[in-house]
């Protein structure tokens, strides 16, 4: 199903084909987390283990965007929707990535540093980021993929960049959302929208809209929704672009907001270049006048230096920042 020339270049990325269309690759922040050297910023705001943590795509080649920001091969994208015959079952994604994740750090075992307890845990994911590459929203069985990590006790994060609505409303419908549900914000105007994710769909911003309004209802039955904000410098950065985003946060309504400086890797550097990486500093300069903006309602709740991202989350859902059992 993925063709031989972008499976070559999957294996050349460092990331391993699970089954027919996923793939999983391991983060530097699970690696260092086995060798004494910290843990993302999942780990800090929301109490995910990194070292148990499965980073997966069902849809990996696949994406109706070709945002500026991505680090993949845009170029190598397959289309805008997946073939609806012969997909593998959410039984299967979970098994292939489980193996391929392992596959992946088995030379890990012999690390100097190596912490030998966190290791053999991590031979057994907690924790499931349906992200990574591709769009996780068009593979068809989005829904029975999140179920069946609920059944076997585990947490998942679904990060989507909002073009499918009717998908986020099935989840709600059916009770099948991730433990979180993340949305991308990387523009705060229609023209920007469309220069910036150069979508594949005529009615992006309206799709994307309609997901906003999913995303305030969603919250406001208590639970957990996230806007992940890509920011570059001098491209959506100023004050203008500060108070447009403050307007769009307002009507999803987010439980948090997620602000990360973008991040010049892979691909990306090809776009945009390392001039528009922010500092932390930056970064949290920004969150600051983001969080003033908004009111009262939100404030800046955590920050990971390292990756360049704060969190700016609701005053009174401070206490909501760790995931509980009961909240899976």
């Amino acid at each position: 199903m993925i063709i031989t020339e972008n499976l070559k270049l999957l294996k050349r990325q460092k990331y391993s084909v699970a089954g027919k269309h996923s793939a999983v690759q391991v983060c530097r922040w699970t690696k260092n987390s086995l060798t004494g050297k910290g843990e993302c910023y999942k780990h800090k705001f929301y109490g995910i283990p990194s070292w148990r943590c499965c980073e997966i795509s069902p849809a990996a080649v696949w994406c109706d965007n070709h945002c500026l920001h991505c680090w993949r091969a845009i170029e190598a994208t397959q289309g805008k929707k997946m073939p609806s015959r012969n997909l593998d079952s959410p039984e299967v994604i979970v098994k292939e990535c489980i193996k391929g994740r392992n596959l992946l750090m088995s030379g890990f075992g012999g690390h100097d540093t190596l912490d030998k307890k966190r290791y053999l845990e991590s031979r057994e994911p907690s924790h499931f980021a349906i992200s990574l590459i591709g769009e996780p929203t068009l593979y068809p069985k989005i829904g029975e993929l999140v179920e069946l990590l609920r059944k076997k006790g585990k947490t998942s994060f679904i990060v989507t960049n909002g073009l499918h609505p009717e998908v986020i409303k099935k989840l709600e419908k059916k009770k099948q959302l991730p433990t979180q549900l993340y949305v991308s914000l990387n523009s705060s105007n229609k023209p920007e929208f469309l220069e910036w994710h150069k979508s594949s769909l005529k009615d992006a911003w309206k799709k994307y809209n309609q997901t906003l309004d999913l995303m305030n209802k969603i919250t406001k039955k208590g639970k957990r929704t996230i806007l992940r904000m890509t920011i570059a410098k001098n491209k959506n950065t100023d004050a203008k672009h500060i108070r447009e985003f403050s307007e769009i946060i307002k009507k999803a309504n987010p439980l948090f907001i997620e602000v990360k400086s973008y991040m010049p890797l892979g691909y990306a550097r090809a776009r945009l270049g390392y001039e528009y990486m922010l500092t932390s500093k930056e970064t949290r300069d920004f969150a600051k006048a983001l969080a003033k903006e908004l009111g009262k309602e939100y404030t800046i709740i955590g920050e990971h230096y390292p990756s360049r991202i704060c969190l700016v989350g609701k005053k009174k859902d401070k206490k909501r920042m760790k995931i509980q059992k009961k909240e899976i």
